[in-house]
């Protein structure tokens, strides 16, 4: 997985933001499951170096969820199957769908402009709009009041 494009979604400060990395790392993780068929956990187990708390939570929260991710991805993915979808735009929904259904502390704003950045960085050049479009579908699903 390389990234593409130039674009950083770091703060104007240049400095890391670890919650931006953490989901970074969940996404390779996640990806890497997928690639190697097998379970997010063992990936996440087999590091050489401890994942960070945060990515921890992601990983296992996508890996006790997906089903019903998937579920409600594949409901909002108008024309698109799961299986169609790039992997990586899929990993990516995965995170953000798990952000929006199980931390509802995070902000709405913040889980969609972080998921669309990962998918512009990683993904096709029509990946960013794409995710945008189906978490746009998600939040009044995933979200209710």
């Amino acid at each position: 997985m390389s990234r593409r494009g130039s674009g950083s979604s770091r703060p104007a400060s240049g400095m890391p933001d670890e919650r931006t990395d953490a989901r970074e790392r969940a996404l390779i993780l996640l990806y890497e499951s997928e690639s190697k068929a097998v379970p997010p956990s063992e990936v996440l187990a087999t590091q050489i170096s401890p994942a960070d708390e945060m990515t921890t939570l992601l990983v296992k929260g996508v890996e006790a969820n997906q089903p019903a991710l998937d579920a409600a991805i594949a409901k909002q993915s108008k024309g698109w199957t799961l299986q169609r979808m790039p992997s990586i735009d899929r990993n990516v929904l995965r995170i953000a769908a798990f952000e929006l259904m199980g931390r509802p502390e995070v902000p709405v704003a913040v889980v969609l402009d972080e998921a669309v950045e990962l998918a512009k960085r990683f993904s096709t050049d029509d990946s960013g709009r794409f995710v945008n479009g189906v978490l746009s579908a998600l939040v009044p699903i995933l979200r209710a009041p």
